[in-house]
């Protein structure tokens, strides 16, 4: 496993990342907390040392509690839903409907006890819209739990595709990590979002690293998923098929067999110095074992990064107000 820093936090964060979402059955349907909790505990042993989590994410901040209250070596992040309930944040909203002081100490409160952990390394806003800046209570409570020990740095994770609703608060130099989705088809963040972080030495958290599931090729015309599972709708529609044909276009340009596109895949998005680690979702051993592999110190040629840029694929899609990013 390779490290990098995380942003000027001092911290020193795994590559591969823990991506606990799914684990927590909220929105991924199936998932079993015995094998969830032998996955956790595989990603640790394979030097996995930062694990995202959150209080909307139904049963995983107690699972991830159990695991790593034993671990005290491993980073812990969690995130406080919007007091409105909406994802992403729209606009025109005042942060004290979405994030008043009140609301960030008693969701913390409450991730606390639910994990069972002293403190986290990370807290984070679970959407965010920079017409915050400078606006309402909320700096003020972060800085009250940084002194009380509850928190050690603060972060953000920027709506689903807009990386550039981030930008002032990076520039503001009130933050120490941005959460953000950047993948192969979706690479925007390149353009203004990962210089700026760089420049201001923020730390860089990637999720939605294989779309979903989209980049790891086993999205096909015919995929379905059970009932209640939110990929019913990112995955509504033609979409899967849409998947597939894009899939079939980029393993076929880059020479290499779909179950290698996962692969490649996370190599992409680490190709980015700016990028501190990818918290790709991991509820099986066999995924943790896949991913933490790519953590190897191998980077792609610079022909393979051009053609992967060439396959890029932005969509305005966001995901429903009641599915967390």
């Amino acid at each position: 496993m390779e490290y990098r820093p995380l942003g000027t936090t001092g911290l020193t964060v795994s590559e591969i990342g823990y991506g606990a979402w799914g684990i927590g059955a909220s929105q991924w349907v199936g998932a079993q907390e015995d094998e969830s909790v032998a996955a956790l505990h595989r990603a640790i042993e394979l030097g996995v040392n930062f694990v995202d989590t959150a209080r909307g994410y139904g049963e995983s901040e107690r699972i991830v509690g159990s695991v790593l209250r034993d671990h005290p070596d491993v980073h812990v992040a969690t995130k406080v839903p919007p007091k409105n309930g909406v994802w992403p944040a729209p606009d025109g909203l005042h942060p004290d409907e979405t994030f008043p002081g009140e609301h960030i100490r008693r969701s913390l409160e409450r991730s606390l006890a639910a994990s069972g952990l002293e403190a986290f390394d990370v807290l984070q806003f679970h959407v965010w819209s920079d017409e915050w800046v400078g606006r309402g209570d909320w700096l003020e409570t972060i800085t009250d739990l940084r002194q009380e020990g509850k928190i050690r740095f603060f972060g953000v994770s920027v709506n689903d595709y807009q990386p550039e609703n981030a930008l002032a608060l990076v520039r503001s130099g009130t933050v120490d990590t941005v959460q953000v989705i950047h993948n192969a088809w979706h690479q925007q963040p390149e353009e203004h979002l990962l210089p700026a972080c760089t420049e201001h030495g923020v730390g860089v958290i990637v999720r939605v690293a294989l779309d979903e599931g989209g980049l790891t090729g086993r999205i096909t015309a015919g995929s379905t998923f059970p009932a209640g599972d939110f990929r019913n709708t990112y995955f509504g529609g033609d979409r899967p098929a849409q998947v597939e044909q894009h899939v079939d276009a980029l393993v076929r340009d880059l020479g290499i067999d779909t179950d290698d596109l996962a692969d490649t895949a996370l190599r992409y998005v680490l190709d980015q110095p700016a990028v501190s680690t990818v918290i790709a979702g991991m509820r099986t051993v066999r995924n943790v074992e896949r991913n933490a592999a790519t953590s190897d110190g191998r980077r792609l040629s610079p022909e393979q990064r051009a053609v992967v840029r060439r396959h890029r694929w932005e969509r305005n899609f966001y995901q429903p107000a009641d599915a967390l990013p």
